[in-house]
């Protein structure tokens, strides 16, 4: 994050998730730690995120967090998050893309990748297949209660 000359770097890794997760997290925890309302230019090269906050969410919202489909929503909990936190400021969300040269966006791969290693550096092979297999059957669960109300 950068104002003016004050610059803040934030990474963070958990022991399972998936890409799109943890771009929605980095965007909430980015805004979660401004201090006061802020106009922010939000730089990113994921189309989820700045689409889905973009293009999709208003649908969502309106659809009781369902797509146009009428299918549940993708990591709602996020989302759901991403909105309220976003609320707080004004945003222009652009998009760049990735591997590209970028300086943020390659400062911001260098974080994700220490971030990585250091998830991997504290948990053990064994407690990383465990995470994984929580969190696999987690979305199995999130799956199988989202389709009850379809059936």
């Amino acid at each position: 994050m950068v104002s003016g000359p004050h610059r803040k770097e934030l990474s963070g890794g958990v022991p399972a998730t998936t890409n799109n997760r943890m771009e929605l997290q980095a965007a909430i925890e980015a805004l979660a730690v401004l201090k006061q309302s802020c106009d922010v230019e939000f730089h990113t090269d994921s189309n989820y995120l700045r689409d889905g906050i973009t293009k999709w969410m208003h649908g969502w919202k309106r659809n009781g967090w369902r797509t146009q489909g009428k299918q549940p929503v993708k990591n709602e909990d996020l989302w759901r998050r991403l909105d309220e936190v976003v609320s707080a400021h004004t945003v222009k969300w652009h998009w760049v893309k990735g591997h590209a040269g970028d300086a943020g966006n390659e400062r911001c791969d260098e974080l994700a990748t220490a971030a990585i290693l250091e998830v991997k550096r504290i948990h053990s092979r064994d407690q990383l297949k465990e995470s994984l297999r929580e969190f696999n059957a987690g979305l199995k669960a999130a799956e199988a209660r989202d389709l009850l109300p379809l059936i």
